[in-house]
């Protein structure tokens, strides 16, 4: 592909991703509305937000990759943007909590077909030196969208109801499926799959077989998990604590700010690389232990315009990692399978991301501690042992990572 056919395809690519988050994230932005609306629980709400949705997409990120490995990226893309959109839409027609699980299931179901077609995609298109700065532009998406579900979503939702915020949010994706499909080229794959490949059990195992592989999803598992409860809970922050509703849509301008974050910690990743490749851990470690001090201070904040200061600044540092998180593990795997290791990483965080990390700090809430700081105790109790579990075994990763990368992609070209 030629270079700005290529950066444009990056740029299209980036704004499906913040649609896909933008639909993702706003049950959690929306989440004290459809709590008090249809009667439920805090568990029930970090269920509808995290297991819900991600039990199923994890699940079928791994079968999805190896169907994009195989067959078009560019249909999975176009068909699983159509369907989240149209879910999200008729999820702002729910009038119980059955619907709205119902509506995840399709949304994670479909969104699970986006990633690992894109880092395939890209992977073919680029070259392995520049591909923690590309990964990290597609995912300041993640950020970009995030902060547009708090802005858009959290300002409809403020105005009319959450009903009409789940609406406004699905449509421009219904929109952009069609458009998508007549502007994307596939990029040549650099390697056939062989007719006498292994089967998926088999590769897995493979995969799984390296020690810097298993450290790597084990330690952006922490900080996924560390960073879906930030954004799982911060409406309670400012909701519960601090009687502030009207400082949600407004977190989300800190989101943008971690956008540039990721885009610049690719970077940077990219740059330590020149002098040892397993450097780029020293990013996601960086993630790990930056926000923490921040989101302490958050937390516990007497007033809510220092708790909204300091939860930005720890958002900005601790969700930096994204972007070097999905390329690093591609240099694991030869580029036949590089959809399969994306559908793999998707399986992992999404798991302790959305699965662990919402639900366990909403159990926290209702059933460990109590009074008005119940939200802040529990919050800071899964970023504490997130923050550990992330640096030990992200700096594990590194340990091992020059015995487990594919030769190919190990020298810096």
């Amino acid at each position: 592909m030629k270079k700005y056919a290529a950066y444009g395809t990056v740029l299209l690519f980036t704004l499906i991703y913040i649609l896909s988050f933008v639909d993702r994230q706003i049950v959690a932005v929306l989440g004290t509305q459809i709590r008090d609306s249809l009667e439920l629980s805090n568990f029930q709400i970090g269920l509808l937000y995290g297991p819900a949705f991600s039990f199923v997409y994890a699940l079928a990120g791994i079968p999805m990759g190896r169907i994009a490995d195989k067959t078009s990226r560019k249909l999975m893309i176009c068909t699983g943007l159509f369907i989240w959109s149209l879910m999200t839409v008729l999820s702002g027609f729910a009038a119980s909590f059955a619907f709205l699980v119902t509506a995840r299931i399709f949304v994670g179901l479909s969104q699970a077909m986006l990633s690992p077609a894109v880092y395939s995609y890209l992977a073919d298109a680029f070259s392995p030196k520049h591909r923690a700065t590309v990964f990290s532009i597609y995912a300041s998406g993640i950020f970009i969208g995030v902060g547009l579900s708090f802005l858009v979503g959290g300002t409809v939702s403020l105005q009319y109801d959450w009903k009409v915020a789940m609406i406004v949010v699905g449509v421009p994706g219904l929109i952009l499926a069609p458009l998508t499909w007549f502007l994307v080229r596939e990029p040549d794959k650099t390697k056939k799959a062989d007719s006498g490949e292994v089967n998926i059990v088999t590769d897995l195992r493979t995969l799984l077989s390296k020690k810097s592989v298993v450290f790597h999803l084990l330690g952006f598992s922490f900080l996924a998990c560390m960073g879906y409860t930030i954004l799982a809970f911060i409406g309670n922050v400012f909701n519960d604590i601090h009687q502030r509703p009207d400082l949600i849509p407004l977190y989300g301008w800190f989101m943008f700010g971690v956008g540039v974050m990721v885009i610049l910690s690719g970077k940077i990743a990219d740059k330590l690389a020149q002098i040892k490749p397993e450097r780029r851990y020293y990013m996601g470690v960086f993630a790990a232990l930056g926000g923490v001090p921040f989101y302490a201070l958050g937390l516990y904040a007497d007033t809510p315009e220092m708790a909204f200061l300091f939860m930005g600044i720890g958002v900005l540092f601790a969700s930096s990692y994204n972007g070097v998180a999905a390329a690093i593990i591609q240099y694991f795997v030869p580029s036949r399978k590089r959809a399969l290791a994306g559908g793999l990483y998707l399986f992992v965080i999404s798991v302790a991301g959305f699965g662990v990390g919402p639900p366990l700090t909403g159990w926290l809430i209702d059933f460990v501690f109590s009074g008005p700081l119940a939200v802040s105790h529990s919050m800071m109790t899964v970023i504490a042992v997130s923050s550990l579990g992330a640096s030990l075994f992200l700096i594990k990763a590194m340990k091992y990572y020059n015995d487990d990368s594919v030769s190919e992609y190990a020298v810096i070209d």
